[in-house]
């Protein structure tokens, strides 16, 4: 073996070609390279092909040698990584956008100033960030909004040039929360492209009742990720969603576990899956994160816990084990090579009493659920990621910050050693190296030098297979320019297009009200907007409007627009569902009370008579009392006049047809406005194209219901948080049933293969 100096002559099997930013090599019936020429990485030759010596040590070692099964390599490199880079490749880095910006816990700078201060380009590093991959190892990096994929593409070059210029030369592994949900707004438009493929959010792709779809969505949305210089998706988010007050049921497949289990696979299958690969892995896979573990759906009122008001997770109905079915069943026993979802994400949840031994931690934090259960009764050998920030403090109920449940009074240090002691891999949302290496240093203590390295360096081989696999210790750099034509190209474009045209569920048709196939005259009210502050307090929120719901310039692609009712022929009312708020408001604490509240699935005004006088969870050092009840309180609905909407137009429009199209991130209660609408679409999260296709007869609505649609209130409070489909649901003027697998087509109800199979 010969070390080469950079763009030497080539031998028989290999040759060199300078890209844009890097060296490819390219070799016959071998593997191809990529580096930088300035990060002093020199190639070395074996047997005719050429490897990288990501070390600079002149010698081909075991990690190196792409010839070898991924294992021996990651065992190799594991050995050799004393424990300040284990430490570093078990964080995962705050959010970060291309170009930086403030953004959750302090903004970004470079060279000490903002990015227009300091002259330098948008795919240039940030100082923080420079930091967290040098000083601290890190090398798992979540990506948030990029300005284009070029630049994406060029950051991506930057980093990886960056990183193999010193140590062991080990990638990042950059990640990514779902990034192909549409924008109601953007016009679709084959021939434009777009920055990534549109598709429906998870809970739409559920209504599809179509997994070949959710595995299409896959392998396309993978292909896009790794253009992008995106190894690892953040999902899919396979909770089971038994309580429809869940502020995240959205980012789910529903609440039935045989649907979800189909729809965890495919998800997946598509994203790990490099077609044509003997095991799998290849170029275009994706590592698959699925979240949350064991299921953060049975929230006790329907409270999210990425806030201490809904740290616990409840099972009234004794059914934990039907939430563990989607990743046991789904995502842990694939069809494709992969054979397994590479990475597990807890949730910030306290499974409350499920634990044998009495323990009610985050579930991060507990050793029953992470090892007991996750590792040892189900085999899983995969990386486990905690969620974000569970290892701050956390000053108040209702503040946005650490979600250290259960374990508050514990030092930052101890959090993360409980952590690892769980069997946890790595620290989300977490750039310091610090506190790992506290937490090595008290196994130390506990149970000695070897056991600790062992222990530290198990999860350091965990966490560099996905990196091997997924071929970015050969080739983690990307060519701006094939970035730009892959990423939004037209038919990954048309693709998501018709998957958001299916996940529309027609629920309501009365007297064919629907299609309205000639270019008819239609009445668009204007929609009242209310405040809406932003995501967890991380995004900037939107003021109070009155606008159009829908662009003007597209309603008149399909028909004549009028502002008068009594000119119109029928009206088309675009409305959101019942968004009452997070169930804790300070200002009832603040008059004596506990602070908890409903969450309320319809429009009206809502007092939970029907509440548990007593709440099944309940305990804080921040609280009084134990019992987090919101019997006999009332909460108003902020965006009632999207209820108003309808029965006000309904009554301008007298006899003429008024279509309802209701975008529902939840469930809702929709007998307040149903007898007024005479047709009603449920979309998911789609373009308003798909919409006005689906209404003009251009396609034929084809969704199914997801989750059951409630006939009250009263069946929300009565349910289990644990058990999917138990409430008694609306039945409409026509005497269809809003139930889980219903959905309407021109001909009437739908009764096809799917609802054979999941009804």
């Amino acid at each position: 073996m010969a070390a080469l100096p950079v763009l030497a002559a080539c031998g028989p099997k290999w040759q060199e070609e300078q890209k844009d930013g890097y060296v490819l090599v390219t070799q016959k019936k071998g593997a191809t390279l990529g580096y930088s020429a300035e990060s002093g990485v020199k190639l070395i030759e074996d047997k005719g092909y050429v490897f990288k010596d990501l070390n600079r040590n002149g010698a081909l070692d075991v990690y190196e040698d792409w010839r070898r099964p991924a294992e021996e390599r990651a065992k190799d490199l594991a050995s050799q990584l004393d424990i300040e880079e284990i430490a570093g490749l078990m964080l995962y880095s705050g959010h970060q956008a291309i170009p930086g910006a403030a953004y959750g816990r302090g903004g970004a700078t470079y060279d000490g100033k903002s990015l227009q201060e300091s002259g330098k380009k948008p795919y240039d590093m940030t100082d923080q960030q420079k930091k967290f991959l040098k000083e601290d190892n890190l090398r798992a990096v979540l990506v948030t909004s990029v300005e284009s994929p070029e630049v994406a593409a060029r950051w991506n070059n930057n980093v990886q040039a960056y990183v193999e210029s010193f140590g062991h030369g080990i990638p990042a592994n950059n990640s990514s929360d779902p990034r192909n949900e549409t924008q109601a707004t953007a016009e679709f438009n084959m021939g434009a492209g777009g920055k990534i493929s549109l598709w429906p959010t998870t809970l739409g792709l559920a209504a599809t009742f179509d997994p070949s779809i959710v595995e299409e969505f896959g392998r396309i949305a993978s292909k896009e990720y790794r253009a992008l210089g995106i190894a690892t998706a953040l999902s899919p988010q396979i909770d089971l969603a038994t309580e429809p007050r869940w502020s995240r049921f959205n980012g789910t497949f529903g609440e039935d576990p045989d649907l979800d289990v189909d729809m965890a696979r495919a998800y997946v299958d598509g994203f790990q899956t490099t077609e044509g690969s003997a095991d799998g892995w290849g170029l275009e896979s994706v590592n698959a994160m699925v979240k949350h573990w064991p299921s953060g759906g049975p929230e006790e009122g329907g409270r999210d816990a990425h806030y201490n008001y809904g740290k616990y997770a409840v099972y009234p109905g004794n059914n934990f084990s039907d939430h563990l079915r989607a990743f046991v069943e789904g995502a842990f026993k694939l069809n494709g090579g992969t054979k397994s979802a590479t990475a597990v994400m807890p949730y910030y949840t306290i499974s409350y009493n499920i634990d044998p031994s009495g323990k009610n931690v985050g579930n991060s934090y507990n050793k029953y659920i992470i090892t007991d259960l996750l590792r040892e009764k189900y085999g899983y050998q995969g990386v486990v990621c905690t969620d974000w920030n569970i290892t701050y403090d956390n000053a108040a109920i209702e503040a946005f910050d650490g979600k250290c449940w259960g374990v508050e009074d514990l030092t930052v240090a101890e959090r993360h050693y409980e952590v690892i002691k769980a069997g946890v891999d790595q620290f989300g949302g977490n750039n310091d190296k610090g506190p790992v290496l506290e937490a090595y240093n008290m196994w130390v203590q506990e149970f000695g030098e070897g056991d600790a390295r062992v222990r530290f360096e198990q999860s350091a081989v965990r966490l560099l297979l996905n990196s091997f696999r997924t071929g970015l210790f050969e080739n983690p750099y990307l060519d701006p320019a094939k970035t730009a034509e892959i990423v939004g190209n037209p038919e990954f474009m048309q693709a998501g297009y018709e998957a958001q045209v299916k996940s529309v569920v027609m629920v309501k048709n009365h007297g064919n009200a629907l299609p309205k196939q000639e270019k008819l005259k239609v009445y668009v009210p204007k929609r009242h907007f209310p405040r809406a502050g932003g995501m967890f307090g991380l995004t900037p929120g939107t003021s109070e409007r009155w606008d159009w719901p829908v662009a003007k310039e597209l309603v008149e692609k399909y028909y004549e627009w009028v502002d008068d009712p009594a000119q119109a022929d029928f009206a088309l009312v675009m409305i959101q569902g019942p968004q009452s708020g997070s169930g804790y408001d300070v200002a009832d604490r603040q008059k004596g009370g506990n602070g908890y509240v409903p969450i309320s699935l319809q429009y009206n005004d809502y007092k939970a008579v029907d509440a548990r006088a007593e709440s099944i969870a309940g305990g804080d050092r921040l609280e009084k009392s134990a019992n987090r009840t919101y019997k006999n309180k009332t909460v108003k609905t902020p965006n009632i006049n999207d209820l108003k909407l309808v029965v006000d137009t309904k009554k301008a429009m007298g006899d003429k047809p008024v279509v309802v199209v209701v975008n529902l991130s939840r469930p809702a209660v929709l007998a307040e406005f149903e007898p007024y609408a005479d047709a009603i679409l449920v979309t998911m999260g789609v373009q308003n194209q798909a919409v006005l296709d689906l209404v003009s007869g251009k396609y034929e609505p084809s969704g199914l219901l997801p989750m059951q649609l409630p006939a009250n209130m009263k069946t929300v409070e009565e349910q289990c948080e644990d058990v999917p489909r138990d409430m008694e649901c609306l039945v409409d003027a026509d005497g269809n049933k809003y139930d889980f697998a219903f959905g309407l087509n021109w001909s009437g109800v739908i009764n096809d293969e799917r609802v054979a199979k999941y009804k």
